[in-house]
């Protein structure tokens, strides 16, 4: 998996992460794709149950790999109302793509030196999930929306400021995103490899990954 840091636009930037539409194979990092029966998450209509905080963020630590430290989860959100978690013409766009829930979590990075919000928008279908995949691009590039860090006490104000930085992705009729930034609020390299990680772990290990591939497994969703 590749990661892209593609630009910087005025006093705010963007990740984006290489198109890979399927995600993991079923059943998580090191599962067995055969092992499980896959199940349909291309719409609401066949995958009506709406996301939980428990599905996102079942633990006060998030485990990506068993072998480093973990993310430690300071607060979470769910709101009805996406417009909740973006700013501008980003919010008109989740409407009017039928986006009908947001669930979020801001936690700190192992070494302490990031902290991260991190979520994922429930739209009404994949077509809605890739449109705004695309479309979203350029509304941060001309400045004219974004999306929200989530403030989780003392210490986590930078994740608010134009310093940091955005990544999204989709997967089926969901769209995940991160906000990442420095602690001491300095802006983010290009080639800030620490940075990538840390939206590799959240965005396509945890959130496309482990939280979604529970999604298309049979049987495996969180209550």
């Amino acid at each position: 998996m590749v990661v892209a840091l593609l630009g910087v636009c005025g006093l705010s930037g963007y990740f984006m992460l290489a198109d890979e539409r399927q995600g993991g194979g079923a059943g998580g990092p090191g599962g067995n794709p055969q092992a499980v029966a896959a199940r349909d998450i291309s719409s609401r209509t066949v995958d009506p149950a709406p996301l939980t905080l428990r599905e996102l963020f079942p633990a006060e630590q998030i485990v990506i790999n068993q072998n480093e430290p973990a993310y430690q989860l300071l607060k979470t959100d769910a709101s009805e109302d996406c417009r909740s978690a973006v700013t501008g013409e980003i919010s008109s766009l989740l409407v009017q793509l039928g986006c009908s829930q947001v669930v979020r979590g801001t936690l700190r990075s192992p070494t302490g030196a990031f902290v991260v919000t991190g979520g994922i928008f429930n739209l009404i279908d994949a077509a809605a999930a890739d449109r705004a995949h695309e479309k979203i691009k350029p509304l941060v590039d001309g400045g004219r929306g974004r999306f929200q860090g989530m403030v989780a006490g003392r210490g986590t104000e930078a994740i608010t400021r134009t310093t940091a930085q955005v990544g999204w992705h989709s997967r089926g009729h969901f769209l995940v995103y991160c906000v990442i930034a420095r602690v001491n609020g300095q802006p983010i390299e290009a080639a800030d490899k620490d940075a990538q990680k840390v939206l590799s772990d959240v965005i396509e290990l945890h959130l496309r990954g482990v939280v979604l591939d529970k999604r298309a497994t049979a049987g495996k969703q969180a209550s």
